[in-house]
């Protein structure tokens, strides 16, 4: 089974094909294709390629399943004994992929 680390959007992703994760939002829409080359490893069965910082020459390729923002939170803010209170709700935008190949 092969291994990579990617990373996209300020964090780091251990993935393989066929995978199906959450990222940060990219700018591609449902059923567009999308590259990662800044990949930092690369783990096969036998043999493990490390980079420094990255690997040369790996690229990971991915379908964009689709886009959307994720559940509600609620932001609370208060200062007691000044009748200071805010509330402001928050949805995050995220881009579900599926990994193709690992090359």
């Amino acid at each position: 089974m092969k291994h990579a680390v990617i990373v996209t959007g300020g964090k780091q992703y251990r993935v393989a094909e066929g995978d199906v994760i959450f990222v940060e939002k990219l700018e591609a829409g449902a059923g567009e294709k999308v590259t990662f080359d800044n990949v930092l490893a690369v783990i096969d069965d036998d043999k493990a390629v490390f980079g420094n910082p990255t690997v040369d020459g790996a690229v990971v390729t991915a379908n964009v399943v689709k886009t959307g923002r994720s559940k509600k939170i609620r932001v609370y803010k208060m200062k007691p004994k000044k009748g200071y209170r805010r509330t402001q709700g928050h949805r995050q935008p995220y881009t579900k992929i599926q990994i193709e190949t690992i090359a």
